[in-house]
């Protein structure tokens, strides 16, 4: 398999959220040029966004103001965008929107670009949390479109989004489907997560033997203020040592080196997969 350079962008929000959802995508798509240009120009071949990347994390609020923010996968415009920019600098992205399905139906959604700029289709977050400061569930629809795989122009990818992340089951079938690595764009706070966010998937990226890039925002956002996005993305490889991270309060381009011959060298070790019971599991999916 050999070499692939991987990139996490994480960052704070742009503008403030008073602004209109379409005011606030303006900001943020021009910060993000920069440093997916940088990318570029780094030679980075497969991107990953932050989750909503275009937004503030809204879901503190239960405001409708915030559905405007939601827009067509393919067609709305910071798709199309990404599709350009893929094209131009030879590089997958992978760039969480808030997405639009019908008008009153809205999912959590990655939108995955080839390198030749082709949209390849879209994860949709499965698991969608209902907790204090995190009401998911008045703004998005859970995903329907299962744990897909997509063949990119350098590697098998895998999409899982933020809250996904605590539950093994969908590492494992992101995996069983062919994933060598698996991208988690999050928005996570402090004090919430952040002994959990150098666990769950370390240890994820162990039990499936693939490469993991984690992506958080930093800074604050008021007036919700549910506390401080720590930022601290980062690369961890299938023996679950973190090769690269970023800063806890900065906006940052994340770059690692994967070897991809370190996937199989891992799997033919462990042989997890080999030693799987599904047979034994079938309890899991009655409870």
């Amino acid at each position: 398999m050999g070499m692939l350079k991987g990139g996490l962008i994480q960052m704070g929000l742009k503008g403030d959220t008073s602004m209109s959802p379409e005011e606030i995508r303006e900001h943020m798509v021009a910060a993000h040029l920069p440093l997916i240009e940088q990318a570029g120009q780094a030679g980075v071949q497969v991107l990953c966004l932050q989750e909503v990347f275009t937004q503030p994390y809204f879901c503190p609020s239960q405001d409708a103001k915030w559905y405007a923010a939601a827009e067509r996968i393919p067609d709305g415009p910071t798709t199309k965008l990404m599709q350009e920019l893929a094209a131009k600098h030879r590089m997958v992205i992978v760039a969480p929107i808030y997405e639009e399905d019908i008008t009153g139906v809205y999912y959590n959604t990655a939108a995955v670009i080839d390198a030749d700029g082709r949209y390849l289709g879209k994860y949709r977050k499965n698991h969608i949390p209902q907790v204090a400061g995190f009401y998911e569930k008045f703004f998005f629809k859970p995903g329907n479109l299962g744990y897909p795989v997509f063949q990119t122009a350098y590697c098998k990818l895998g999409v899982y989004i933020c809250y996904d992340r605590h539950f093994p089951e969908g590492w494992r079938a992101l995996a069983l489907n062919g994933a060598e690595y698996i991208v988690n764009p999050s928005a996570t706070v402090a004090g919430l997560s952040q002994y959990l966010w150098e666990l769950e998937q370390p240890a994820a990226a162990v039990a499936n033997g693939c490469y993991i890039g984690a992506v958080n925002r930093v800074g604050t956002e008021a007036p919700w203020s549910i506390g401080r996005f720590y930022g601290s993305a980062y690369f961890v490889d299938p023996r679950g040592q973190i090769i690269a991270k970023a800063s806890t309060d900065q906006d940052q381009l994340l770059t690692a080196e994967m070897d991809f011959d370190k996937v199989r060298e891992v799997r033919n070790l462990w042989q997890f997969f080999r030693d799987r019971r599904p047979e034994t599991y079938d309890p899991l999916t009655q409870i």
